[in-house]
């Protein structure tokens, strides 16, 4: 129903368009930051973290499409990073577009990577997910993944 395919460069933009607003909303709204100085960071994190596109060492980016659709469209896109050394493989982002979720997409992509990496010496996946992303975190359920901690912040000196 659906596959993986390596990120192409021309469809690096589109990422980034959909990721750092995402991504700037979510530092916003956990670390009760404005959403300027949120998109300032998100920017910059790109640019540190997938300074080459999707040419940067370390960095796996890939599509995920449907089977059969000629229009080759990305109905989402799964961002990870394989620690050899611990043999993990870590989701830095996962997104399935608005219009396409609620059609099994989400499930289907994680069981696609796990595929990809079964045939390696990895032998888990990790991810982060918002404490206040409750969609998110009853998908990683329902695929098998389990909570391995809680990220906790409290402000301090009138921050």
């Amino acid at each position: 129903m659906i596959h993986l395919r390596q990120m192409r460069a021309d469809e690096f933009p589109d990422f980034v368009a959909y990721f750092v607003p995402d991504y700037a909303a979510e530092i916003s709204a956990n670390y009760d930051v404005d959403i300027g100085s949120a998109r300032t960071k998100a920017e910059q994190d790109v640019k540190d973290d997938l300074g080459l596109g999707v040419d940067t060492p370390g960095q796996i980016l890939l599509c995920i499409l449907r089977d059969g659709d000629e229009s080759n469209q990305p109905v989402g896109y799964l961002w990870c990073k394989s620690d050899n050394a611990e043999r993990f493989v870590f989701i830095s982002d996962f997104y399935v577009q608005p219009h396409h979720r609620g059609n099994g997409y989400g499930k289907l992509a994680l069981k696609a990577l796990e595929a990809m990496f079964e045939k390696t010496d990895h032998t888990e996946i990790r991810l982060r997910v918002a404490a206040d992303n409750k969609i998110a975190q009853q998908l990683y359920l329902a695929a098998g993944f389990h909570a391995t901690g809680i990220n906790m912040r409290k402000p301090i000196n009138g921050a």
